[in-house]
């Protein structure tokens, strides 16, 4: 028993050996094909590019993805971080598209594509569907996040100062214009909201932010007269006095001056937090 044992291992050894073998060709059979094995990187790139002009972002995505990966350390491989940005935005990928720039911004700081990579990163926080542009009709700025538009000023303002004549600035300080004037907006939103309810003091206050870090926003002459109200309601003669003191200076036309304009606001009824 003991020799025929032995004298059959060989044959089981070599068995098993040829089903490992078998099974790693199987295994090797099965593994996912690399499409684009035998295209350079160049050629990618420039399929990507088509793809991405006819709209089909999903198909430029993975082509730009193989060319950053196998350019790396190029400056093909640095447009293709910029445009896989841009493809990721809009196929509706933000966080990624963001990610991305980041990534672009803090390794790539003297890139000539540095000024566009700024102003993309501001264009996609801009059109954020909880910044202040999209919705403002129908929904409640008081239950809005504005970080996405603070986040967009502060890459338009990099782009400006940095790069005061890119091709790119004009527009950004365009919308940077349009960031104070929708924040300020929706200080005072808030603010009025607050007046109507009777929370006279949280009004105050709101509209005072809103006067301090917007000056120069039209929303402003609203805060003043809504401060002059709410010191009013308060009992707070002198607040009162040097609010309305700096409508009458800095809107001397206002609509809210005058006693007509001091009742255009809906009489308060009861307090914010009374229910019944």
């Amino acid at each position: 028993m003991k020799n025929t044992s032995w004298s059959t291992w060989p044959r089981q050894r070599a068995g098993l050996l040829a089903l490992a073998v078998s099974a790693l060709m199987v295994a090797c059979g099965s593994a996912p094909q690399d499409e684009f094995a035998n295209i350079s990187p160049d050629k990618l790139y420039a399929d990507a590019k088509e793809e991405a002009d006819d709209g089909n972002f999903e198909s430029a995505i993975k082509r730009l993805e193989k060319v950053e990966a196998r350019a790396s350390g190029t400056v093909l491989a640095q447009q293709a971080q910029i445009d896989l940005a841009y493809a990721y935005y809009k196929t509706g990928e933000k966080a990624q598209a963001l990610a991305k720039l980041e990534r672009f911004i803090r390794l790539h700081p003297t890139s000539p594509a540095l000024d566009y990579a700024y102003y993309l990163q501001g264009l996609i926080n801009f059109n954020d569907d909880l910044g202040l542009f999209g919705r403002l009709a129908s929904q409640d700025l008081a239950e809005r996040d504005q970080q996405a538009a603070r986040d967009a000023y502060e890459s338009f303002r990099l782009l400006s100062d940095r790069f005061p004549n890119s091709k790119y600035t004009p527009d950004a300080r365009l919308r940077m214009n349009h960031i104070v004037n929708s924040l300020a907006a929706g200080e005072v939103h808030v603010a009025r909201y607050y007046l109507r309810r009777g929370a006279n003091l949280a009004a105050a206050n709101r509209a005072q932010q809103a006067v301090k870090d917007y000056r120069q926003s039209p929303a402003i002459e609203e805060a003043l007269y809504i401060m002059t109200k709410a010191y009013d309601n308060l009992g707070l003669v002198q607040l009162r006095d040097d609010a309305q003191r700096v409508l009458q200076q800095s809107f001397p036309g206002s609509k809210y001056l005058g006693e007509q304009a001091q009742t255009q606001q809906a009489p308060v009824s009861k307090p914010w937090w009374q229910l019944w």
